[in-house]
């Protein structure tokens, strides 16, 4: 078996890619991958990826096929691919027969190194026939979750690569997750029949996000003032339905904000018009459902917002890392409310399957244990996935003590009480009408207005009182009894929940008003001005000076110019980080330039003097050219 030195390892690293070290985890998989073992990788978003399955294409004989999930993003993974010296292809529906033809002379011809296909096309034993002639040498799975049936992103069409392992033998299989619990990871690699894999778990830390949960008060209102707080800086705001979505939109364009809608009630080109408005800067906001952002490489996402509650943290997870992949620092925001729950809980009531019903609902528990639980954020994320944080992150709405806290002891008795005066039987609303004073006809058909709580919480918008019986039921004072059809049912008083009741524990609750304040103001700004030093090995997040930014935006224009030309987004010619280190660096050389993270022998090639010049010229007049 042949023996993959390191230096041939780091000078592919340098010369194709611009990078002088490995990201953690990527030389160990790359090594192993190359030797001819099977590898399962669970990297979090932004660790490198991509370049463990594109720099062992560079080097190994024969053909490598990845299977991707989304047709739409194969262009863009190509072009990547193609920027750093890979002769990539793909083969999907999307393309004409001219185009496609071409792809297969290329890999006849050998003339192909990496090649991108679904998982449904690689389902067709014609296919697996005539790709076996072109000597398939390895596989890499990407989103390997989808694989799993106990992840959040199933998709069946994936558990046929199963019998990949019978087809291709010879060839290693490499599976890549960016979200994977441990059940997840064991499902992944029995279904994918992997040999005896090499096991690589990176920290899903993502150090540079700064994670904060409100309660909705007013969304729209809300999604304004964070988007504009944020500027002219790339996001994406996930919302629970195709309407949301449109509507959202509306509301930025009205205001002057740059933002496009995408769902999958869209045509297919409209779809593939606002992608690449978004990946080259053209848009500054998308407005998605979650089958957005998967795969897209965009470095510079500065923050993403949820309008709505996730349907699981795996899904809100990798949603979350699509910002701040170039290290920089970056913002999450979440907002959710009673009826995001009253939604969800719809849809999982309507499923047909016990065991689906269950996994959805326990999904269900475990985003509201994350919105309502007052540990540090990342250390509650982290948890989910099996791994531990200890301590302040200094980076989340908690750890920076943005939620103020109120004593609710004796609205939670009231409600309390409520609840154990009609037998402990009865869901939220329910409930929430008795303390209300609200003569609804259930109310009345049981004679709950002659209690003496009916009317005692008056003084109190509804919206409190479902708020706080959230809080009650998260923190464990109310648990729920469970119907004979699985499907959660009436609160109950739990131990704490009678002592509570009795004055023998008190209760503080996230004041409202407060806990909206926070994010609409701007918790954000003074994140990144620094104190993140708790989430761990967090960027340099020095400002710039007036100068530097105004040689950032030189360079910026430059290199969205040369992107317009060869017809790719502009991230593939530099990053943003590359900028900032040439911003920081001035070089004036080819030998300097050539230092700078990110710049490899290609790019020194083909962009190497327009920027250098650029940067020459700024020094000299003060002005882009």
């Amino acid at each position: 078996m042949k023996s993959f030195p390191n230096p041939e390892l780091t000078e592919v690293l340098k010369h194709s890619f611009g990078f002088d070290d490995f990201k953690p985890n990527q030389q160990h998989i790359v090594e192993s991958w190359l030797s001819g073992k099977d590898v399962f990788a669970a990297l979090p978003t932004g660790g490198g990826k991509s370049l463990c399955y594109q720099l062992p294409a560079l080097i190994r004989d024969g053909l490598t096929v990845v299977v991707s999930p989304l047709i739409a993003l194969m262009k863009d993974q190509v072009d990547a691919a193609r920027e750093n010296g890979i002769a990539a292809a793909y083969l999907n529906s999307s393309q004409d027969a001219e185009t496609a033809r071409a792809v297969w002379r290329d890999l006849a011809a050998h003339r192909a190194k990496l090649l991108y296909v679904s998982p449904e096309r690689l389902s067709s034993p014609e296919f697996r026939s005539a790709i076996a002639d072109f000597g398939v040498s390895a596989f890499a799975v990407d989103e390997a979750h989808c694989v799993s049936e106990w992840g959040h992103e199933f998709r069946p069409d994936y558990r046929t690569l199963a019998s990949l392992r019978q087809d291709f033998p010879e060839a290693p299989i490499a599976a890549f997750t960016a979200t994977a619990t441990r059940l997840v990871q064991d499902d992944i690699v029995a279904q994918l029949r992997l040999i005896d894999p090499v096991i690589v778990r990176a920290g899903f830390n993502r150090p540079e996000i700064t994670y904060r949960v409100r309660r909705k008060s007013g969304v729209d209102a809300q999604i304004l003032r964070f988007v504009t707080e944020h500027e002219a800086e790339p996001g994406i705001i996930y919302r629970s339905t195709r309407k949301a979505t449109e509507q959202t939109a509306q509301v930025l364009q009205e205001r002057g904000v740059s933002a496009k809608a995408y769902h999958a009630g869209l045509d297919d080109q409209v779809r593939s018009d606002v992608q690449e408005a978004f990946v080259r800067d053209d848009v500054q906001v998308v407005v998605a459902t979650i089958a957005f952002g998967m795969g897209i490489d965009k470095s510079n996402v500065r923050w993403i917002l949820h309008g709505d509650l996730p349907k699981s943290l795996e899904g809100y997870y990798q949603e979350t890392g699509r910002a701040g992949r170039d290290g920089e620092p970056a913002d999450a925001l979440l907002l959710w409310g009673p009826q995001d729950i009253a939604i969800i809980r719809r849809h999982i009531g309507n499923m047909q399957v016990d065991e689906e019903r269950d996994s959805a609902e326990e999904r269900l528990r475990e985003v509201l244990r994350y919105v309502e639980g007052r540990v540090c954020r990342r250390t509650a994320l982290l948890a989910h996935f099996d791994e531990e944080f200890p301590g302040s992150c200094s980076a989340c709405d908690v750890c920076l003590d943005e939620l103020t806290f109120e004593d609710a002891t004796v609205p939670a008795q009231k409600l309390l009480s409520a609840a154990v005066r009609t037998g402990e039987v009865f869901g939220t609303h329910h409930l929430v009408d008795i303390v209300t004073g609200t003569a609804t006809d259930k109310v009345l058909e049981r004679g709950h207005e002659q209690l003496p709580t009916f009317g005692v919480g008056e003084d109190r918008n509804r919206s409190y009182w479902i708020a706080l019986a959230r809080d009650l039921e998260s923190a464990g004072f109310l648990t729920r009894r469970q119907t004979d059809s699985g499907v959660p049912g009436g609160l109950r008083l739990s131990t704490r929940g009678r002592l509570l009741l009795r004055g023998r524990e008190t209760f503080a609750s996230v004041q409202q008003d407060a806990s909206n304040s926070a994010t609409d103001t701007g918790g954000a700004a003074s994140t990144r001005a620094g104190g993140r030093q708790g989430a761990r090995n967090v960027p340099d997040t020095a400002p710039l000076r007036s100068d530097q930014k105004e040689l950032l935006r030189c360079l910026k224009g430059l290199r969205k110019a040369i992107a317009r030309q060869r017809g790719v987004p502009p991230y593939m010619v530099f990053s943003d980080k590359t900028l900032k280190v040439m911003v920081k660096n001035r070089p004036t050389d080819p030998q300097a330039l050539l230092r700078c993270h990110g710049v490899g022998d290609r790019k020194l090639e083909a962009y190497g003097e327009a920027f250098l010049r650029t940067i020459r010229n700024y020094l000299a007049t003060g002005e882009c050219e």
